[in-house]
């Protein structure tokens, strides 16, 4: 990703963050683990992680359907010219992460 594609990533992952916190009903924990944006910056991904992992679906359907919300949240504090188009996706990398830590701790013990 170029510089201007970082920042903005950035600044899209800092400001979703504040969104769910301010949207989530506080019955499981959402994370925003990353977000990346397309070299033209119209589109862009947010990745999420929900404890207890049962709650990740109704927590993806939630904010999907918050999309519009969201971007316009993002418009009032971002100052770019065009907000990128948002979809949410749960961070199945970071699940796969989780998976090999709790694998070599069972070896471990």
């Amino acid at each position: 990703m170029s510089e201007r594609q970082d920042k903005v990533a950035g600044l899209v992952r800092e400001h979703a963050a504040a969104f769910i916190q301010r949207e989530s009903n506080g019955t499981s924990l959402i994370s925003v683990t990353r977000a990346t944006v397309s070299p033209d910056l119209k589109q862009g991904t947010i990745y999420i992680t929900c404890l207890p992992t049962s709650s990740e679906e109704s927590a993806l359907n939630f904010f999907k359907r918050k999309r519009s919300e969201l971007r316009d949240f993002l418009k009032d504090r971002m100052t770019q010219r065009s907000i990128p188009f948002i979809d949410i996706e749960i961070d199945v990398g970071e699940k796969h992460r989780q998976k090999i830590d709790d694998l070599l701790r069972e070896d471990i013990h």
